[in-house]
């Protein structure tokens, strides 16, 4: 199983965390991450804001230079997610667009490989089953909360995955690491992201109603697997705060890795404390 890997511009910054766990976790699962070759920024969050040609040749770019290899492209983040699969889709359907992108980035773009995320890419090609059996130290019934967030199920008619209202993707992933994934109401809830700079307020609030809907259920932790949600609900919460995990770092912790330190040393809210109450460090 071997994908086109675009990690994204927090993946290589902010989010580095995100990133390494992704790559031991693919490495544990047999899953070959080939990075893609000189990529760019996809244009997340200001690109498709700002000029709409733009928004589709900076993906478009990355798309054509993956379509060389032959590969599906599997991206960790569902901003980017999102915007290589909408030029993809918008390509299929547009031929002038097409060929306004291919002036644009000097080369041939077909649309013939698909885009994944991290989420599709475990839940339906890896699946729960070969997760589990990677699984050497099961989360001990920790209690906790999947987040999606807005882009990994949302538009569903592009992104084509999960239930765009109530996903099950990342809950089922949890429960066969051994965690206890409780329902509640905010999983596909807005963090305001595209907000962090210009509206703090406003995330501040939508962040506020987040955590309080997670605490209301019971849970001693979120699971995200997104770098802008996860900045976002790691540094903005307020009162009694929750950690606020990466899934893959989780994933890896269950399956044994011995780089998870590194890893959750890097978080806001220091998580380890919940952690060793369960034994896990």
């Amino acid at each position: 199983m071997k994908y086109s890997y675009y990690p994204g511009c927090s993946l290589e910054s902010t989010a580095k965390e995100y990133d390494d766990s992704v790559r031991e976790v693919c490495r544990i699962l047999g899953v070959d991450l080939e990075e893609l070759e000189d990529w760019v920024c996809c244009g997340a969050s200001s690109g498709h804001s700002s000029n709409h040609l733009l928004s589709h040749v900076l993906p478009g770019r990355d798309l054509a230079v993956a379509e060389k290899s032959g590969l599906d492209v599997m991206t960790p983040c569902p901003a980017c997610f999102l915007r290589l699969k909408l030029t993809r889709h918008k390509v299929i359907q547009d031929n002038e667009l097409r060929s306004q992108v291919e002036a644009a980035v000097g080369l041939t773009y077909t649309a013939r490989l698909d885009v994944k995320n991290i989420l599709d890419v475990m839940y339906s090609d890896v699946g729960v089953d070969s997760i589990r059996e990677k699984v050497t130290k099961p989360l001990g019934d920790v209690k906790l909360v999947s987040y999606y967030g807005c882009y990994f199920v949302r538009p569903p008619d592009i992104v084509c995955f999960d239930d765009p209202e109530n996903p099950q993707s990342m809950d089922e992933i949890l429960t066969v690491l051994g965690a206890d994934a409780l329902d509640w109401a905010g999983k596909v809830d807005c963090c305001g992201a595209s907000l962090s700079l210009s509206r703090k307020d406003i995330v501040v609030d939508l962040i506020g109603n987040i955590v309080e809907l997670a605490r209301d259920v019971g849970a001693e932790g979120i699971v995200c697997a997104c770098p802008l949600c996860q900045v976002n609900l790691d540094t903005r919460q307020a009162g009694e705060v929750l950690p606020v995990f990466y899934l893959t770092e989780l994933m890896g912790l269950a399956m044994g890795s011995r780089k998870t330190n590194s890893w959750f040393g890097k978080h806001i809210v220091d998580p380890l404390k919940l952690l060793r109450s369960y034994a896990l460090i």
